[in-house]
C-alpha cells in the first residue's frame, strides 16, 4: 500500500514538472517521499 502510495505521489510529481530546475526539484521530493515511506 506504501509503495502504490509513493509511485502515485511520483507519478504526479512528474506530471507537474514542466522546466529542467522542475526536474530537479521533483527528483528531490520523490528520493524524500520514497525515504519516508521506507521508515515507515
Amino acid at each position: 500500500m506504501k509503495k502504490l502510495f509513493a509511485l502515485g505521489a511520483v507519478a504526479l510529481l512528474l506530471a507537474g514538472c514542466n522546466t529542467i530546475a522542475g526536474v530537479g526539484k521533483d527528483v528531490q521530493k520523490i528520493g524524500q517521499v520514497v525515504e519516508g515511506a521506507g521508515r515507515k
